[in-house]
Order: structure tokens, then C-alpha cells, then sequence
């Protein structure tokens, strides 16, 4: 029986070759559509700490991955309410944001495609679905905490965009 092939070279099974199944590399891991949000509220930045992989306990932008049938900027306003039970009022795309996470020995664990949106934001955080904390944190404190590498500068970007629409 034949496995597809995501390299457009074919592939076989061991048994057809007679290699061992358990010497099989591991499956591809296959980029994944997700979305996220920069939520501001004066000079504060809605962020959430990760419960669970990738990126566990990092503060990061509430998202997650896209739904099948699902628009971006609604999984982007779904994940949000779902993480922290803030209405996102949405206002355009920041970023594009590619999550590559490889373990000890360098090998791809996870990879995500992130459409990173900008807006504004109503409520009190209280975390939920996977994050542990979920806060409004004023934007000269993000540099303090554990984000993930380009977190900080998205959420900068995002910041003068969402000032350029609100004037």
C-alpha cells in the first residue's frame, strides 16, 4: 500500500520494502492555518500564558488554530472570547506570523501559520480554554515577560497600526 507523499517523490510501506517499521521516520508535520489578535485597551495589550504546548507557560496573543469552514478573522474573535472572555472588535491584519517549534533534538514538533489581527476590546480578562493567565498589560511591561521571539514586535506594530485607525 502506498502512503502519499508530501516531498512529490513516491513513497512505499516497510512491508513492500522490507525495512523496519519502527526505523520509519516520523510523520510530516504540516503547517496549520491559525489565527490571533492584538487587543489593546488604552496603553495595555491583552496577553494570555500558554497552558499547554507549544510554547507552555510563555505569555503570548490569544489564538489558535482555524476552524474548517472558518473564516480567519472569526477564529481570531472566537479565540479570544474563548481564552479570555474579551469581545474583540477587530480592525485588520498586523502580520503573518510563522510559529516553527522544534524539540531537543531539533526535530519539527509543530508549525503554524498565524494571521495576526489588530483591534480593540471589551471586558475583563479571565482566563480559559487553554491559557492560565489572561491580562491587559501595559506595553512597557511586555519586554519583562517570558513571549515567545517576535511576539514583542508584532504587538509594536500592531500598536501604531491600531493608533493610525483611531487617530
Amino acid at each position: 500500500m502506498k502512503r502519499p507523499s508530501i516531498s512529490g517523490k513516491p513513497s512505499v510501506n516497510a512491508a513492500a520494502t522490507g525495512a523496519d517499521p519502527m526505523e520509519e521516520p516520523a510523520a510530516a508535520v504540516i503547517p496549520r492555518a491559525a489565527a490571533s489578535a492584538c487587543i489593546f485597551r488604552g496603553d495595555t495589550v491583552l496577553l494570555v500564558q500558554r497552558g499547554k504546548a507549544p510554547n507552555q507557560g510563555r505569555w503570548s496573543l490569544p489564538g489558535g488554530s482555524i476552524e474548517s469552514g472558518e473564516r480567519a478573522i472569526d477564529a481570531a474573535t472566537r479565540e479570544v472570547a474563548e481564552e479570555t472572555g474579551v469581545v474583540a472588535a477587530l480592525t485588520g491584519v498586523v502580520d503573518v506570523n510563522d510559529v516553527i517549534c522544534r524539540n531537543e533534538a531539533g526535530t519539527l514538533t509543530h508549525h503554524y501559520v498565524v494571521m495576526v489581527f489588530v483591534g480593540l476590546g471589551t471586558g475583563d480578562p479571565v482566563a480559559a480554554s487553554d491559557a492560565i493567565a489572561a491580562a491587559f498589560v501595559p506595553l512597557q511591561d511586555v519586554d519583562g515577560l517570558a513571549v515567545g521571539r517576535r511576539v514583542h514586535a508584532i504587538i509594536m506594530t500592531a500598536w501604531e497600526t491600531q493608533r493610525l485607525h483611531t487617530g
